[in-house]
């Protein structure tokens, strides 16, 4: 399965094959649309001149990182906050897996672990680390014993509750009028 997160084939094929990317997509995740999170990878990748690596950014000047994420267009609406998340998440990557985000899923015993390993990681509370869980088993082909009940309400079948379940524009749609219903639910 191909990721189409991004809608964007230059994007989108930077996520199929980097799980940084991946990562720092959701991370992005919140407060614009999801599309414009999953690109942003690439946007950063792009401004860099290359593809990304966790050592570099963990490295790089604070001050400049933050102003390549805000030069026009801005990879997302908050680019200085966002910048200083993804350091830190590129450094957690690099203290703990060596800079390499594979290793934070690869030969994982259960999802359990696999969620404990994902809520700590920098910027990952527990409804995001179930939902990139869910994207994991659903679109990655990552499913340790116990993976969906891990991934909690995200890792059922046939929902389309988050950005697990975006596979094309369509499904695109049914995540956002999944979300608005509920946004609406909770109004009344």
């Amino acid at each position: 399965m191909r990721i189409q997160l991004a809608q964007q084939a230059e994007a989108d094929e930077l996520l199929g094959r980097s799980s940084l990317a991946l990562l720092i997509g959701m991370l992005l995740d919140q407060q614009v649309p999801l599309e414009r999170a999953f690109a942003g990878p690439h946007t950063i990748s792009e401004r860099l001149g290359h593809d990304l690596d966790a050592r570099e950014i963990a490295s790089y000047d604070p001050a400049e990182f933050a102003a390549l994420l805000a030069a026009k267009p801005a990879v997302h609406r908050y680019p200085k906050s966002m910048a200083t998340r993804i350091q830190q998440l590129a450094a957690y990557l690099v203290e703990n897996y060596d800079g390499v985000a594979d290793a934070v899923w690869e030969d994982v015993p259960d999802g359990a672990e696999l969620s404990r390993r994902l809520m700590a990681l920098p910027g990952f509370g527990r409804q995001k680390a179930q939902i990139f869980l869910a994207l994991l088993g659903k679109q990655r082909g990552v499913r340790p014993a116990g993976w969906r009940e891990a991934a909690g309400p995200y890792g059922e079948e046939g929902v389309h509750r988050s950005v697990a379940d975006v596979v094309d524009a369509a499904s695109l749609e049914l995540v956002r009028a999944t979300k608005q219903e509920a946004k609406r639910a909770v109004k009344q």
